[in-house]
């Protein structure tokens, strides 16, 4: 039986995007020499966790894949654009790639991807009611970030001052430290996150 990164059971078989981030992460580990002990001193994260998300075995939470792109020096959206076929120009709403973390709630669609000759990528994210998902640090240090509150009602805390977002709303900045999402309404959040590389 599969298990998500917060030890809860997963029954079936490994979903085709964990199997791909998982072989991406151990090509990146495997790139720079280093052990899993290694990555785990410079993560933060457990080597049993890191062995067993990059052989698929767990489903890979947003907080975990945020400590390893920025030990990767790439944002999120770039890993997972790794994984996937090569970039084109018109990205069809069928073909953007959707992921999930379970543990917290929140739905990640890649609606324009990373591409090498681009520095910018757009992103629609949803959060459950009651979602909270925090980030101890950027992915890439002073990365850029426009969001755009679509529906709903979204708090988000960056360098330790809240902003609440209704629909319409929109946060700038630049991201240097931690930070957190937190659905602050009694329904989903669903907001745009136009992402922008230093």
């Amino acid at each position: 039986m599969r298990q998500q990164a917060d030890g809860t059971g997963a029954a079936g078989s490994p979903d085709p995007v964990d199997v791909r981030i998982a072989g991406r992460l151990a090509q990146l580990r495997a790139e720079r020499g280093w052990s899993l002990g290694e990555l785990a001193e410079r993560s933060g994260v457990s080597r049993s966790t890191l062995s067993r998300a990059e052989r698929a075995e767990i489903s890979p939470t947003a907080s975990l894949l945020n400590r390893l792109c920025h030990v990767y020096g790439r944002t999120m959206s770039r890993l997972l654009g790794e994984v996937e076929a090569q970039a084109a120009p018109v990205v069809r709403a069928g073909e953007q790639s959707v992921w999930e973390d379970r543990a917290s709630g929140f739905v990640r669609r890649s609606v324009s991807p990373p591409h090498p000759a681009l520095r910018g990528e757009l992103v629609e994210g949803r959060l459950a009611a009651g979602a909270d998902l925090s980030y101890d640090r950027p992915p890439v240090a002073g990365l850029e970030q426009h969001l755009w509150v679509l529906e709903g009602a979204l708090e988000v805390t960056a360098d330790g001052v809240a902003h609440h977002l209704d629909a319409g709303d929109c946060l700038r900045l630049r991201v240097w430290g931690p930070t957190r999402f937190r659905c602050a309404g009694d329904d989903e959040v669903r907001y745009v996150l136009a992402v922008v590389l230093p």
